[in-house]
């Protein structure tokens, strides 16, 4: 047992990134906790960089219900500690704590590809799992290993796709544009577990691509097209002042 839960531990795949005294593991290294106050949140972050994988966390988001405050699990191109500019992203986000997440592909731009879920469950109860596979095909959004959204290669119709190296990062702060926080309500506590995930190290180039011949059979796909006529709140496909290029073939 001790082995099993080993192979599972933060450690082995992932370090601390910021937040000081409001980052926390437990001693087996099988829990994080992430604290949101005033003076600031927290964020950890993959020990490496990857070309592609299955990338897993179990996630458990702040209790106490606010506006304003972000709890993330998401893949960047963009440096440690530095203006990310133009590059590439694949989010989880979740803007405050009524149960509602929103994806975003940034493709190697700002972003605002936002498609956005009231999720079938409270977030904030239990731990649920937050899944992101990225290969040279496709990048499919998942939560409970059902996917919800799905972002295919374009790149032969010239539109871009994410190609550089991404790592791993998961924080809780506060972000103005996602509401009102109530800080009387404070500290807000998010969870993490099950740190395990299925990915290709950078450093190993092309010798790894199992990956990317992943596929999900015609039940998963067909779910996923229920789940978003029935969960899904918000899609930049659908605006016609948001809609991008590859609206017409991510269907």
């Amino acid at each position: 047992m001790q082995e099993s839960l080993a192979q599972y531990s933060f450690y082995n795949f992932y370090n601390y990134l910021w937040g000081s005294n409001h980052f926390s593991v437990d001693s087996r290294g099988t829990e994080v906790q992430l604290l949101m106050d005033k003076s600031s949140g927290a964020g950890f972050r993959s020990k490496l960089d990857y070309n592609s994988g299955l990338f897993h966390i179990r996630m458990k988001i702040p209790e106490r219900r606010t506006g304003g405050i972000v709890t993330s699990f998401y893949l960047t191109s963009a440096p440690d500690n530095q203006d990310p500019g133009n590059h590439y992203e694949l989010d989880f986000e979740f803007l405050g704590t009524n149960g509602t997440v929103q994806t975003n592909v940034y493709n190697n731009d700002g972003g605002h590809r936002e498609q956005s879920f009231k999720l079938w469950f409270n977030p904030s109860q239990d731990f649920h799992t937050y899944e992101i596979l990225w290969n040279s095909r496709q990048i499919v959004f998942l939560v409970d290993y059902i996917p919800i959204r799905v972002f295919y290669n374009n790149r032969a119709r010239g539109i871009d796709y994410p190609w550089k190296p991404m790592h791993i990062e998961a924080s809780v702060w506060n972000a103005d544009w996602s509401g009102t926080v109530d800080w009387s309500q404070a500290p807000f506590i998010a969870r993490f577990q099950d740190f395990q995930f299925k990915a290709c190290p950078a450093s190993y180039g092309n010798r790894c691509n199992r990956i990317n011949y992943l596929e999900f059979g015609n039940g998963q796909w067909q779910k996923m097209q229920q789940y978003r006529r029935l969960y899904m709140t918000y899609d930049y496909c659908a605006q016609p002042n948001t809609a991008k290029p590859e609206c017409a073939f991510n269907k």
